[in-house]
């Protein structure tokens, strides 16, 4: 059994990773909704969704809840994917060979 401190610490620690554990969860999922949009070719939708994946990295990061140089990597690798998706070329449909 711990003194009266360290048992107040740990129980502080406890709602910290909880509150921490729903923040980190919540960018995992705007990151790969913005993944799955870029990867499908939706690229409206994809902006808005980075947008919001930036804005919730930054916050995260902003809160010490992620390093503020992997809130940078991630958002970094997410714009050079939405980019790369943008800079291609829209396949045209092949034209058909006469016989």
């Amino acid at each position: 059994m711990g003194s009266k401190s360290a048992l107040k610490q740990a129980r502080v620690a406890g709602r910290r990773q909880q509150r921490n554990k729903s923040v980190r969860s919540q960018v995992k999922t705007n990151i790969t909704r913005a993944e799955k949009l870029i990867f499908t070719g939706e690229l409206d939708a994809a902006r808005e969704a980075v947008t919001a994946a930036v804005s919730s990295l930054d916050k995260a990061a902003e809160k010490k809840m992620l390093h503020a140089n992997n809130a940078a990597r991630r958002k970094s690798r997410l714009l050079k994917k939405l980019n790369q998706a943008a800079a291609q070329p829209k396949s045209a449909p092949k034209p058909e060979k006469a016989a």
